[in-house]
């Protein structure tokens, strides 16, 4: 599984903001040029976009969790280390505080995608990113801790509406899709989800700046360290699969993670996090499409009731004040 560009502008000028919002502002400065100069909001919908289909071709790969989590890093540094590398002759190098930033941001990642693999192989591509909008619930919490921002009262509201939603949409509650695993698909979800919030919520506090690139190539490079290290543990790792399955990853790689991240990058530095979460609401809503129309995916009644939960809650409490 992120939302009206001046909300974030209007938080640092001082002005009120709704009382549902809440901010947890990045440290960098904004800059102008290339895709930081773009519109915010475009960057995440495109983002999303991207991100919505990768559980689908993670699923055609056909392979395990650990090696769909650590050849989808490998891939992606195929491309992203030459234009890294002419980012960094171009702009200069990254601020040191900033490349932490990226190497923690980038193992929370690798830990997402084992998960989030498993979980697709267990409640099928649609409802994996319908799980991983437990991130939603985790993100506000990490800005209360480390940024004192708090969440608005809708929040509270609407967190355990949220919760019911992840819980059918998985299967754990009501009635799963035939040959699922709800138990360990909502649990493997739940974690990936996790990890995911922790990994924008690093993106946020280290963007802002001219970088696009750079922080995606070292935030990807550390993924594959972590997700190679926890798939050999757990899953285990075939570093050969085939050029089928390596095809389709090799898409959902371009796509899915150098394209993805890319854009998402400038855009969550910019956006308010409230408006970040209303733009994830894509993610999940592409992704049951997809995988109902590509992969023959047949979620349950109860299933899809859970999905029109969980978007309804992660929309009205993104959602401003009228």
């Amino acid at each position: 599984m992120r939302a009206a560009r001046t909300q974030d502008a209007v938080a640092q000028h001082g002005e009120p903001q709704a009382a549902g919002a809440w901010s947890a502002r990045p440290r960098a400065g904004r800059v102008s040029g290339g895709l930081a100069g773009r519109s915010p909001v475009l960057l995440a919908v495109g983002a999303s976009a991207c991100i919505s289909a990768s559980a689908m071709f993670v699923k055609l790969s056909g392979v395990n969790a650990g090696t769909a989590a650590f050849l989808r890093c490998l891939l992606a540094l195929v491309v992203l280390v030459p234009v890294a590398l002419a980012e960094r002759r171009r702009l200069g190098p990254r601020p040191a505080r900033a490349q932490l930033f990226d190497l923690v941001a980038g193992a929370l990642l690798g830990i997402d995608f084992v998960f989030w693999a498993q979980s697709i192989h267990d409640v099928g591509s649609s409802i994996a990113t319908v799980l991983l909008n437990i991130q939603i619930a985790v993100f506000p919490l990490l800005a209360l801790v480390f940024t004192r921002a708090r969440p608005g009262a809708r929040y509270w509201r609407m967190l355990p509406v949220l919760l019911v939603g992840v819980a059918l949409a998985s299967g754990a509650i009501g009635h799963p899709e035939p040959g699922s695993s709800p138990l360990s698909g909502v649990l493997y979800g739940t974690a990936a989800g996790v990890a995911f919030a922790g990994y924008l919520f690093l993106t946020r506090q280290g963007g802002g700046g001219a970088h696009t690139v750079h922080p995606v190539c070292l935030s990807t490079l550390a993924a594959g360290v972590t997700s190679g290290v926890l798939g050999a543990l757990w899953t285990g790792v075939d570093p050969a699969p085939g050029w089928g399955p390596l095809g389709w990853l090799a898409v959902m790689s371009l796509f899915g993670q150098v394209l993805a991240l890319v854009l998402m990058g400038p855009a969550l530095a910019r956006l308010a996090p409230v408006t970040s979460a209303a733009l994830l609401l894509l993610q999940p809503v592409l992704a049951v499409m997809l995988g109902v129309v590509f992969l023959g995916e047949r979620p349950t009644v109860t299933q899809f009731a859970g999905c029109v939960l969980v978007v309804a809650a992660v929309w009205h409490t993104s959602r401003a004040d009228h």
